[in-house]
């Protein structure tokens, strides 16, 4: 069979859908450059070969996933790198796939770390997608693409802006608050008395990287307070639970 040529090959790279517009062999439009929100943030590649089981590789990991599975109520707090976002949203799948809640929700608060990258295109949802990729990742590991795009579609995860959490009880669900050192004290008292019947709360922060002024985060000050409650799980991870390049650990021993 004779090699195609380039002006085939640029043919074969598109296909006709309804109303005659060409897409190409990732699905869009080809002549569409519109922002998409979840491009990028979940990987296509992973459907056929996404991670389905996760294991502890640090004592502190470990501890961490114990207390996910036997408190309604979980703080992890530790250094990047920790796997702390990670174990959440494993924990979090597991509990939907084996219909122990209904939906997953996330919630993370939407601080630019001293970048400002203006006004973005889009609802909510599509606001919010910046600032939600390291969730989206695991969750495309934990759950292929495909999937997690149906169940954003239908609601059965849910994007939650910490300013819309107000009000609410959140029951038969698993509950995921990233990056709360970038919460006030305040708010973070209002999300953890969101916590409804059925439900499971995560939330994950590292004083040490808060992007508030000075005294602003209410993580330190939650945790310490919490301590005195049994039935809640805290979990301080240290710079020997890293599990990313060895020079983290050592980078943020100094810096």
């Amino acid at each position: 069979m004779s090699k195609m040529s380039r002006k085939a090959q640029k043919q074969h790279s598109f296909r006709s859908i309804k109303g005659g517009k060409p897409h190409n062999d990732m699905g869009y439009p080809a002549e569409d450059t519109g922002w998409d929100p979840l491009a990028g943030q979940i990987d296509r590649n992973r459907d056929q070969s996404y991670i389905k089981t996760v294991k502890p590789r640090t004592e502190g990991q470990k501890e961490l996933m114990d207390s996910i599975k036997h408190h309604a109520l979980t703080l992890a707090i530790g250094p990047a790198g920790t796997g702390k976002t990670y174990l959440a949203i494993s924990a979090a799948v597991e509990a939907l796939e084996e219909e122990r809640v209904d939906r997953i929700i996330l919630s993370r608060p939407a601080m630019e770390a001293g970048e400002s990258i203006g006004f973005l295109p889009g609802d909510m949802h599509e606001k919010m997608a910046p600032y939600l990729r390291p969730l989206y990742d695991a969750l495309g590991d934990r759950l292929g693409g495909k999937r997690v795009r149906q169940y954003m579609d239908d609601g059965t995860i849910e994007i939650a802006p910490i300013g819309f959490m107000r009000g609410r009880t959140l029951n038969n669900a698993f509950i995921v608050v990233d990056e709360a050192q970038n919460c006030t004290y305040q708010q973070l008292k209002m999300l953890l008395s969101r916590l409804g019947w059925n439900s499971t709360m995560v939330v994950t922060g590292d004083p040490e990287q808060s992007d508030l002024l000075p005294g602003l985060s209410g993580l330190s000050q939650v945790s310490d307070k919490l301590v005195k409650c049994p039935n809640i799980g805290i979990v301080k991870l240290k710079a020997s639970d890293i599990v990313r390049h060895p020079l983290v650990a050592e980078m943020l021993s100094v810096l």
